[in-house]
């Protein structure tokens, strides 16, 4: 028994159109979009009368899959948080970049928050974190050659 690769993350979202949008502004392509409901996914998620619409985002060239799940029934009570890097469980995802000074340009002009300007850590990367719609958090690191 072995794990070969993750082969997804999934992200709820309440905005389906504003997450999508801020993803392929990443440069991510559409992969695939469908709606899902009945007793199936019902019993697969666990909850009671779920519809889901979801976009399935990818690089060109790579294996990377994310997807976009937004949920009719039921909604989440809760509604959005707005987590904190420190804030326990799954926190964010880092894609590696190239130019990251370009891509934190092209986000600040579309009114991303950017947790600081671009770091340099140690002789290997260039990193920095934004804040997504609704609390998604990424981290972008360019790796220095």
């Amino acid at each position: 028994m072995k794990i070969n690769r993750i082969d997804h993350v999934s992200i709820n979202v309440n905005d389906l159109s504003k997450a999508k949008e801020f993803f392929l502004d990443l440069g991510l392509e559409v992969k695939a979009e469908w709606e899902l409901e009945g007793s199936q996914l019902d019993r697969i998620v666990g909850l009671k009368n779920v519809k889901t619409a979801c976009v399935g985002l990818g690089m060109q060239e790579g294996h990377t899959w994310i997807e976009l799940v937004k949920f009719y029934p039921p909604s989440d009570e809760i509604d959005i948080q707005q987590p904190f890097a420190n804030t326990l469980g799954i926190r964010h995802i880092c894609f590696a970049v190239e130019d990251i000074g370009a891509i934190i340009a092209k986000l600040k002009k579309k009114g991303t928050e950017v947790f600081s300007e671009i770091q340099q850590y140690e002789e290997s990367y260039k990193l920095c974190y934004v804040r997504g719609p609704e609390g998604i958090i990424l981290e972008l690191a360019e790796k220095i050659t």
